[in-house]
């Protein structure tokens, strides 16, 4: 519309001058002022149609803001207890995702006693991580409940909960920051502690790592930086298991905590572990069972529900699932 209106416009003025009704001064300036205008409404246009585009993002940013948490605070929420008493109990505990036609897990029932070592075995997608979720309460229970010291554990105060728990999971984050800063997330409070922070390197055995490093602790970690180094997948991995040593957790809980480890220090890392964890709960998950050996009772998780527990020597015994694994994975090193 706008084109036919611009050349008819154009028709017009010349046929006004063809006919002797306007002078050809007045072509050039009509002809000028008209070019001018185009691109002037074509330049107002290309606006308004960034404004619009624009407001449907910001639409979406008002919505993301308005979204409310599912994980809600109790009115007078229960400080955690010092020490445990008596553990985390789950009480035929599920959970689905939304939109998801398949549970999670089902009929979870079992209880992690205080400064027990727990092991959870079992194929991918077994709902292992999903259920050290559930413990530290980044979901809630679709159906049953969590106890801790017999108090549902929705009644505990959320923050003081997540300090007592030393948390890696397997997708870790790799921060583009220093290495004492890597670290330092573990308990973002303790940033300024350096000692705090070495004290938890030493135990990941991170610490020889920042040793080698140009910059040791002050060292940029990743390539969005000019003096910034990039590690290799098992010592990520160490910096990541350091953060679970920056609080005084009373219960920790390591997913796949070695998974890009050699053998050796994946041994040297569990043998500092089980001294780290003495009179702590802790909950292993893991598909190596040589790591699995080193927990007081293994729970085997089939399709999100318990399908055996109990010692590496028990399920053993029992010939169950867990030996099939055990063995099939013992065959690749016979």
């Amino acid at each position: 519309m706008g084109s036919i209106g611009y050349y008819v416009a154009y028709g017009f003025i010349i046929y006004q001058t063809v006919t002797g009704k306007s002078s050809v001064g007045t072509l050039t300036f009509l002809a000028g002022s008209f070019r001018q205008l185009s691109s002037l409404m074509e330049n107002s246009l290309n606006r308004f149609t960034s404004v619009s585009q624009g407001a449907i993002y910001l639409n979406d940013f008002h919505e993301f803001f308005e979204i409310k948490p599912k994980i809600t605070v109790a009115a007078s929420p229960l400080p955690f207890p010092k020490p445990i008493k008596q553990g985390f109990t789950f009480e035929d505990v599920g959970f689905k995702y939304n939109n998801a036609e398949s549970w999670a897990n089902r009929h979870l029932n079992f209880t992690l006693q205080p400064g027990e070592k727990i092991a959870l075995v079992g194929e991918n997608g077994a709902g292992k991580t999903t259920l050290v979720k559930l413990l530290a309460r980044l979901y809630d229970p679709t159906e049953g409940r969590i106890l801790l010291d017999g108090a549902d554990l929705r009644d505990y105060d959320i923050a003081d909960l997540r300090l007592n728990l030393g948390i890696i999971f397997q997708d870790y984050i790799r921060y583009q920051m220093s290495f004492s800063q890597n670290i330092a997330v573990g308990n973002i409070d303790e940033q300024a502690n350096i000692e705090l922070i070495r004290k938890a390197a030493h135990e990941s055995l991170a610490d020889t790592l920042a040793a080698r490093l140009p910059l040791g602790y002050d060292q940029w970690l990743g390539r969005r930086f000019n003096e910034g180094v990039e590690l290799s997948g098992g010592e990520w991995q160490k910096v990541a298991l350091a953060r679970a040593y920056m609080k005084q957790a009373q219960v920790l809980i390591l997913d796949e905590p070695t998974a890009a480890l050699d053998a050796r220090a994946e041994y040297e890392v569990f043998q500092r572990f089980s001294s780290l964890t003495q009179g702590k709960s802790a909950v292993l998950i893991s598909h190596r069972f040589s790591t699995a050996r080193l927990a007081d009772r293994i729970i085997v998780l089939e399709r999100g529900s318990i399908l055996e527990a109990g010692t590496h020597e028990q399920l053993m015994a029992n010939n169950g699932r867990y030996a099939e694994l055990f063995n099939l994975q013992a065959a690749g090193y016979q």
